[in-house]
């Protein structure tokens, strides 16, 4: 049917015979555009596509002392996918098969796509009902006619040995000096003054001893998830505590991954999967062969969303929403070179909106991505996130220094009052014999 419309569009007609080309090669542009159809033979085409994506809705990870639900009140329990959450991702999946028709097969094939989820319940759903949204099974594909579905790969590794995908990511000595450094910034510290009162206030109405920066963010997630899911919520959570609470977890973020010393933090955290992607598209770029991959997908969560964007540089300041999706697209020009753009879903049926890389345009030529993005990406992570003998010198040298003075300043204590006991105890004595012998 397409192929008789197009025909319509450039011919005039749709039967066989002689065919007058009139003026509609436009037509068939826009046609070929808004069906996403790829066009070969010197013109520009998809080549390689990476999906970065938060998992669906889920319960809260935990409940705070006070709380009424507590996880009984979940039907898995805290911290999986809810029906909304496979409604989402599911949702998801039919959008991208329909985004990327003509790029990728309409039925699974294992050489185009690659699937890697955190070790985590919640992620590995997402991918696994995004998949049945993408690959509903046809011909010799189904092996149940009462089951559209079908099995489809997704990979993941142990949670402690995660150091893609799992942010932020663990097991970096500098990292954890960035941090400390963190909490003791002035914008750390102000936002803790400002907010003392309000935290201390939401910690006696939890239950919780202690309510700080970095732990609030836990509160507001349980207090979100039951409002979603039509809990009744205590009626010290009015609609200002709750934007407020939202404000305090968007700056938990900016926390992990800013403040202080954004662009190391960066090499040590999103820049870790930002160099992957980019080592990916390397490759796709350079591959000829007609079984390659086309489809690289993370199944991930916000941290990851968020670290990689921050490392970008197109963080929007907002904890992106369940079923996010951030989209690289690689594409060959019609004279050979290459280019990368970004899109961005952060919302259910909504379509992706256009991200660009900063000092950049919205269609990016790839070798001006890998350039502005180089000091975000770490040359060797390992290396990197040891803290250095010369750091560690002079914290030893500095912390000698403020024990010897303090130990000097002792010492001319003790001694000034062993003068003035010595003094106190001979009597009258001349001025000079006195400073004679305390000299």
């Amino acid at each position: 049917m397409l192929i008789c419309y197009v025909r319509m569009a450039v011919f005039g007609q749709c039967a066989s015979g002689s065919w007058v080309l009139s003026h509609r090669l436009g037509l068939v542009s826009v046609l070929l555009v808004l069906l996403n159809v790829e066009v070969v033979d010197g013109v520009r085409q998809r080549r390689f596509v990476t999906l970065v994506y938060r998992h669906g809705d889920r319960s809260p990870v935990r409940a705070y002392p006070t709380d009424p639900y507590q996880e009984s009140a979940w039907p898995q329990g805290f911290g999986q996918l809810t029906v909304e959450g496979m409604r989402q991702h599911f949702e998801l999946g039919q959008m991208l098969k329909k985004r990327y028709h003509g790029f990728l097969n309409d039925s699974y094939d294992r050489h185009e796509i690659f699937v890697r989820s955190t070790d985590s319940d919640r992620t590995l759903m997402s991918a696994e009902v995004n998949l049945a949204g993408m690959y509903q099974p046809t011909g010799a594909q189904v092996f149940n006619p009462n089951l559209t579905w079908q099995p489809i790969p997704v990979h993941t590794v142990p949670e402690e040995e995660d150091k893609l995908l799992r942010f932020p990511i663990s097991g970096c000595p500098r990292y954890d000096v960035l941090q400390k450094k963190t909490v003791q910034s002035e914008v750390y510290v102000n936002k803790t003054n400002e907010n003392w009162e309000f935290m201390q206030m939401v910690g006696n109405k939890t239950g919780l001893h202690t309510v700080s920066l970095q732990t609030i963010w836990s509160i507001h997630d349980t207090l979100h998830c039951e409002k979603l899911h039509n809990f009744s919520l205590p009626n010290w959570v009015t609609p200002a505590v709750m934007d407020r609470l939202q404000s305090l977890k968007d700056f938990s973020f900016e926390f992990l991954f800013g403040i202080y010393r954004k662009q190391e933090k960066s090499r040590l955290q999103g820049g870790v999967l930002l160099g992957q992607i980019l080592r990916n598209i390397s490759l796709a770029m350079n591959t000829t062969s007609p079984q390659h991959q086309k489809l690289m997908v993370y199944s991930a969560h916000d941290t990851t969303l968020v670290a990689l964007q921050m490392a970008l540089g197109v963080y929007s300041g907002k904890q992106p929403s369940y079923a996010s999706c951030h989209m690289f697209e690689l594409y060959e020009e019609d004279n050979g070179s290459f280019s990368l753009e970004m899109y961005f879903r952060n919302e259910s049926g909504k379509e992706p909106f256009s991200l660009t890389l900063p000092n950049c345009l919205h269609r990016c030529p790839l070798q001006d991505f890998i350039r502005l993005t180089a000091s975000a990406i770490p040359q060797d992570w390992e290396k990197e996130c040891q803290v250095s003998e010369n750091s560690s010198d002079t914290d030893v040298i500095i912390g000698l220094a403020v024990c010897g003075c303090l130990l000097f300043l002792l010492i001319i204590l003790l001694f000034v009052l062993l003068c003035r006991t010595k003094s106190k105890s001979s009597g009258y004595q001349h001025v000079g014999n006195e400073i004679d012998e305390c000299a």
